[in-house]
């Protein structure tokens, strides 16, 4: 059943770079939990302690926001093929914008992405797996294009524009920087 550790092993690195999808929660201090899924390999196990993911331009931006008044995040992966396995990653998050000196150390980690704006960067303070058996199996049949696509015709100046006008406030009406 459930098992907790202090750091990422290796056997659930390799289960983590399996996976096609994964879960990011949030939580600002008062207002909505955020819980969102993600996807499109924007996903990178950096070391035991320290995972980043690219956050890429979409219809809100409710991470953004709740990172600004509190780190906390878990990420949640499911196997939805093979053994059965749930995997819950809790941590301090934080952002990393293309202005930020450490953008140029992490966003090369992924395949260049014309909605990108923000670098999470995930420290790891524990890990816990439990059994997923009410997971139902579901097979992969691809990523979808459309979200790239979209931004790559809005173009840089029209993703910034997006932002100013759709990503600036979160659902609760806090403003995102």
């Amino acid at each position: 059943m459930a098992q907790r550790f202090t750091e990422i092993k290796e056997a659930l690195r390799q289960f983590i770079e399996a996976q096609k999808i994964f879960f990011v929660a949030t939580a600002a201090p008062g207002g909505r939990v955020n819980l969102s899924p993600k996807g499109m390999d924007t996903l990178r196990v950096l070391s035991p302690d320290r995972i980043v993911w690219l956050n890429v331009t979409g219809s809100g931006n409710e991470t953004a926001a709740h990172l600004q008044e509190s780190p906390r995040m878990t990420l949640m992966f499911c196997a939805f093929s093979g053994t059965a396995l749930i995997l819950r990653v809790y941590g301090t998050a934080r952002l990393i914008t293309p202005r930020a000196a450490e953008w140029a150390m992490l966003y090369p980690l992924f395949s260049a992405n014309p909605g990108a704006r923000q670098v999470v960067d995930l420290r790891v303070e524990l890990v816990q797996t439990s059994c997923g058996q009410a997971v139902p199996f579901f097979e992969f049949t691809g990523q979808r294009d459309e979200l790239n696509e979209w931004a790559a015709k809005k173009g840089e100046t029209g993703i910034e524009e997006y932002w100013r006008s759709r990503n600036s406030v979160s659902l609760d009406g806090k403003p995102i920087s």
